[in-house]
């Protein structure tokens, strides 16, 4: 029987730097990212695989900003940039997936699911937005937009001001039955992009609803990773170990913790909020409910630290040894 991983890939793998952002840029940057895939499933794994979207969002509100002011067009709603993002990482996945087999001389299908993740209307982080999205805009024009719009803004960092949104806690994942279905009858998945599409459920109406909000892609990894039984959560980043005291001179790289490990290290604040701090705590969440195994690593080693030659592993206490 086939063994199951839920593959998180970041947003930002695919931008090498600020030269090279374009489309086609992207693309290539996904080319060699679903080779080492393609080759972990060519070992016998069966992938869901999940990305970051936040650089491609933010492109898009960028557009969508320059043409209302250039050409009064409405602008892009934040559930919807999530939709689109979804789409069009998908396909590049598809796409790089689908030739490497063709290369590779697999038999093997690849689709994306369009996925909504719901999230409490009640959530705090709704009535706390800290997440900065799109442009960075004057003072002025960023009290207009809250005024006019019902933006939360802030400034950023001296830089200028941003709107804010919520990061609310996924609850539940939508499509997760057919994102299962696919992916146990052979199928390599692509889904829950960019954390999902955030959704709430408005009961008087019977209806779910997009909302303005960002949801942590490695939590809605992780809940489909506990929630699908997989066999591994991968966490695909830009470090090959996990460190302890990361970038001082007594950095201590980690080939593999427990789960009481993983949780100690993170109480002494050996990681950073924005960086690997939502990674472990995502895998945490995922060794709780029941997940045996969890890898983070950088795409280039996935096969190496498949392997048990890389990465960091983080465990249940039962396979420590």
């Amino acid at each position: 029987m086939s063994k199951v991983a839920v593959v998180a890939v970041g947003g930002n793998s695919l931008i090498k730097d600020k030269e090279h952002q374009a489309v086609p840029d992207q693309y290539m940057a996904a080319v060699e990212t679903m080779k080492h895939i393609a080759t972990m499933i060519q070992s016998g794994w069966d992938v869901v695989v999940t990305h970051g979207n936040g650089p491609q969002v933010g492109f898009i509100l960028l557009r969508s900003e320059a043409g209302k002011k250039v050409f009064g067009l409405h602008t892009v709603p934040l559930d919807s940039c999530g939709a689109d993002t979804q789409g069009a990482i998908g396909y590049n996945f598809q796409q790089a997936l689908s030739n490497e087999f063709r290369r590779r001389g697999v038999n093997k299908s690849v689709a994306t699911v369009v996925t909504r993740v719901l999230v409490d209307k009640d959530d705090p982080a709704f009535q706390n937005p800290t997440k900065p999205i799109g442009p960075f805009l004057e003072k002025e024009e960023a009290m207009m937009r809250k005024e006019k719009e019902g933006w939360n803004v802030m400034e950023d960092a001296g830089r200028g001001w941003r709107r804010v949104v919520p990061s609310p806690d996924p609850k539940s994942i939508l499509e997760e039955k057919a994102i299962e279905t696919l992916v146990r009858g052979g199928f390599v998945v692509i889904a829950v992009g960019g954390g999902g599409i955030p959704v709430i459920e408005v009961k008087k109406k019977n209806i779910i609803k997009g909302c303005a909000a960002v949801i942590d892609k490695d939590f809605a990894s992780s809940l489909l990773a506990s929630n699908i039984n997989a066999d591994l959560f991968l966490i695909s980043t830009a470090v090959e170990k996990v460190c302890l005291n990361f970038g001082s001179p007594d950095e201590k790289k980690i080939d593999k913790m427990t789960l009481s490990e993983a949780k100690k290290y993170k109480e002494e604040g050996h990681f950073k909020k924005g960086s690997m701090l939502p990674k472990i705590e995502a895998v945490i969440r995922f060794l709780e409910k029941g997940g045996k195994q969890a890898l983070i690593t950088c795409p280039e080693k996935i096969e190496e630290a498949l392997a048990g030659k890389t990465g960091t592993w983080i465990v249940s206490e039962n396979l420590r040894a």
